[in-house]
């Protein structure tokens, strides 16, 4: 799958590691839930870290359509649940 991380660029990631990308996505959900802004932060840099280290970054100049979008690690809690589906940012 092709993830891009918003400001960043795109990585292409092996479908294997969406259940531990779910885990941090479950975890982010809760936070957005409480209102947990520290929380929040901490766990959508986790999920974004987790991304980057088990993806393969691709050159800027790659023109595919992105299969899941992620916010960039200084969003706020607003502009990440305008993002939200039903089940999260990763689906699944």
């Amino acid at each position: 799958m092709i993830v891009r991380i918003m400001g960043e660029g795109q990585v292409r990631l092996d479908d294997s590691h969406l259940t531990e990308l779910n885990r941090l996505d479950s975890e982010l959900l809760a936070e957005l839930d409480k209102g947990d802004a520290a929380a929040f932060r901490a766990t959508l840099v986790s999920l974004l870290d987790a991304v980057r280290g088990l993806g393969e970054p691709l050159p800027d100049d790659f023109l595919e359509p992105s299969d899941l979008i992620l916010p960039s690690p200084d969003a706020t809690l607003e502009q990440v649940r305008a993002m939200l589906r039903d089940d999260g940012l990763i689906p699944g």
